[in-house]
């Protein structure tokens, strides 16, 4: 593990996104500090601001590439980090992409007869869609049949938009309901520690329950981040 590493992230304290990383890194890569910068412009300011070359400095920042605001903080991040040999950024759409990505994000949320796979039909055919063009390097999202039927209101979204809208239409009512400012349970604890939990809710997991450190490594290695935190030279402990 590389000693004196920092995580830079845009998300706010108590976010969904922060509460991700933060639970992710503390199993995985526990001697990598993750710090808020409460918004990408901010972050892009700390990024200027780096003179020292002994840390290095791992940046989160939401690639929403259709987005023109995005798009102009990111190429001043880049101009910034030129040069700056112990900053490296992932390259990543938003942390909603994430979890949209994740191999198995539907075989956990449901159980296998469970009503929500017909009742949300179309959000997971939606999700299906986008995933795998997005993959194949095709960002054209919009063309595509699921992602209209799905979104009635796709010309005035963006890629973060549409993820975070998304992931919380497949989540919601569920242990891992994810919102902006709510991370569920089922992502940051161990099966079953919802508190909430009621006795009519049964996920995917209800059967091989997972601590709180397998779903995370089920997690980094069942999307795009294992490659990238890789590139980034981190490894995960033991």
């Amino acid at each position: 593990m590389l000693s004196g590493t920092c995580l830079w992230i845009e998300d706010r304290k108590g976010k969904a996104g922060y509460m991700f990383w933060k639970t992710l890194m503390a199993q995985l890569c526990p001697d990598v500090f993750v710090e808020s910068k409460k918004n990408n412009s901010e972050l892009v300011k700390a990024v200027k601001a780096v003179t020292d070359k002994e840390k290095k400095y791992i940046i989160v920042f939401d690639n929403s590439f259709d987005n023109l605001q995005v798009y102009k903080e990111r190429r001043r991040l880049m101009q910034y980090a030129e040069g700056k040999s112990n900053i490296l950024i992932l390259e990543i759409i938003c942390f909603e992409y994430i979890l949209l990505e994740f191999d198995k994000l539907i075989d956990w949320i449901y159980a296998p007869d469970d009503e929500f796979l017909t009742k949300r039909a179309d959000a997971i055919r939606a999700r299906k869609s986008l995933v795998k063009t997005i993959r194949s390097g095709d960002l054209n999202y919009k063309t595509l049949r699921e992602i209209v039927e799905y979104d009635g209101n796709l010309k005035n979204h963006n890629i973060e938009q549409l993820a975070a809208r998304l992931l919380y239409d497949l989540t919601r009512n569920t242990g891992f309901e994810v919102s902006k400012g709510k991370l569920g349970d089922c992502w940051t604890k161990s099966c079953c520690d919802w508190k909430d939990r009621q006795e009519h809710d049964i996920c995917g997991l209800d059967i091989e329950r997972l601590p709180l450190s397998d779903k995370m490594r089920s997690i980094f290695y069942g999307i795009s981040l294992h490659n990238e935190l890789t590139r980034a030279g981190l490894e995960v402990s033991d």
